[in-house]
């Protein structure tokens, strides 16, 4: 059963919090893990930045930090998503998950592997379904969006936004030099072509469109040299900060499809998968 099953979703930024949504939604339990200092950049609708204010909800769900197995366990009952900050990578061990789904877009892998969980997918490039992934789902905006890989790799990385409204790059704040980055705007807010947004040390931070800011780093962060701290939507509407984006929904769609694909036809050694919270004795979450 759906419901029996237990996925970690590691990253916690907006195609993490839309993977973990959809996922939740459809009757998964769903743990997200996150670094102690999360860079998510669309936070108003990121899971991650329940590491910093203790909870966040996102179109109805609610997200809440947790510091234990038995606090995970509790949240998960209540039907709350728990969150924790988990550096190290204990939460793979710690919880037995049926499914991790690797959201950190790290451009290249940064070490999850097939042995981790019966089912382990990627979004993104950086994985190689068949190889460290049993899936792969397509990040890259364009015809084959949420397209889910049995076997190969996502497009590579083109390091160029994906446009929206016809604007790719300078919808983007960049760091202008490595620093403390800190700002006094707050995401939904209007901003002009020019304005200065934000600050990296003594060097500002301008806005390159007009629009409303639809993502911001948290304040006091440490960033290096051109990483990207903001994000401008040049189409003006404030709601769209707060809701989850049409990339973020379509990529946790296809999540879910690589999972109950992957449950239905995944093969170790002549027979069907067996998943964890079936196959152990143990106290379930």
């Amino acid at each position: 059963m759906l419901e029996s099953m237990l996925v970690l979703v590691i990253g916690g930024g907006d195609l993490g919090t839309g993977t973990a949504y959809r996922l939740h939604r459809a009757g998964f339990k769903v743990v997200v893990s996150e670094m102690p200092q999360p860079s998510a950049i669309r936070r108003a609708v990121a899971f991650a930045s329940a590491v910093y204010d203790g909870q966040i909800e996102v179109e109805g769900v609610e997200a809440r930090l947790a510091e234990d197995k038995e606090e995970i366990k509790n949240l998960l009952k209540q039907g709350i998503v728990p969150v924790i900050a988990d550096p190290e990578g204990k939460a793979r061990t710690l919880l037995k998950p049926d499914v991790i789904v690797d959201a950190r877009m790290a451009k290249r892998s940064p070490g999850t592997a097939l042995a981790d969980a019966p089912i382990v997918i990627g979004l993104g490039p950086g994985f190689t379904a068949g190889q460290d992934m049993h899936a792969v789902v397509e990040t890259m905006r364009g015809h084959n969006l949420g397209r889910v890989i049995l076997q190969g790799s996502a497009q590579p990385d083109t390091h160029v936004p994906g446009l929206v409204h016809g604007y790719g790059r300078e919808r983007v704040l960049w760091a202008p030099c490595a620093g403390r980055f800190r700002s006094d705007a707050h995401i939904g807010d209007p901003v002009e072509v020019g304005q200065i947004v934000a600050w990296v040390e003594e060097q500002p931070v301008q806005a390159g469109i007009s629009g409303v800011l639809r993502g911001l780093l948290h304040d006091s962060l440490l960033v290096h040299e051109g990483q990207k701290v903001g994000d401008i939507d040049p189409r003006g509407i404030k709601e769209y900060c707060f809701t989850i984006s049409d990339k973020a929904r379509a990529i946790g769609g296809a999540v879910l499809e690589a999972i109950l694909y992957l449950r239905q036809h995944l093969t170790t050694s002549n027979s069907s998968i067996k998943l964890s919270r079936e196959r152990s004795g143990e106290d379930d979450l």
